[in-house]
């Protein structure tokens, strides 16, 4: 792509380094922001600089928070016996905006995939098993999506609880195998949640 000026070219190669943004939508979305009023483009700098200074993980679940504690984790309505796992906070907020499910996260940061170096040290799998033997935890739900390494992921931290009494289940599947959580419309997250099964009903399936 030819470009008229190096400030331009600079700005469009930023653009487009964000996941889903291609040359061409780099280009528009550049060219729209040099339309702007000065003011307006620096406020939007200043947000995002704004953002990666001061956004912060919950030291309890993994969430995305303004202080130490998201706002899940702050409400006090909350069933604080229910715990959803999920890969990422894509999945949390795919969960949430299905207004279905009333009970506290915990975000793993990905699954066990030994293929791309990912393995269970990786992940909030450590601080997973400390929540689930310190807060009372009476069912765990895992949310994680349809795919080998979701389930081995599943399969590894079900091991590690094999001494707990917590009441184990994992999301009815809506979803075809190899699918992903975060684009999945809302009716069939909520009713996933809703039907969701006993693990070791839904081993037996396999």
């Amino acid at each position: 792509m030819q470009l008229p000026s190096v400030l331009l070219e600079n700005a469009v190669n930023a653009f487009a380094a964000l996941p889903g943004i291609g040359k061409k939508t780099a280009l528009r979305l550049v060219l729209h922001l040099i339309k702007q009023e000065p003011e307006e483009v620096y406020h939007f700098s200043e947000v995002i600089k704004t953002l990666r200074r001061e956004i912060k993980t919950c030291k309890r679940c993994g969430n995305i928070a303004d202080s130490e504690r998201c706002s899940i984790c702050l409400q006090p309505g909350r069933k604080q016996g229910l715990l959803c796992v999920v890969e990422s906070i894509r999945e949390l907020i795919a969960f949430e905006n299905t207004q279905q499910y009333n009970g506290l996260y915990h975000v793993l940061g990905g699954s066990i995939s030994p293929l791309d170096g990912i393995g269970p040290d990786q992940l909030n799998i450590h601080t997973l098993i400390e929540r689930v033997q310190q807060e009372g935890i009476e069912e765990l739900i895992f949310a994680l999506n349809p795919t080998i390494q979701g389930d081995t992921t599943v399969y590894y931290i079900q091991k590690k609880l094999k001494d707990s009494p917590v009441k184990i289940s994992t999301i009815a599947r809506g979803v075809a195998f190899g699918g992903e959580l975060e684009y999945t419309d809302e009716m069939t997250l909520a009713r996933s949640l809703q039907n969701r099964l006993p693990l070791d009903r839904y081993i037996s399936g396999l």
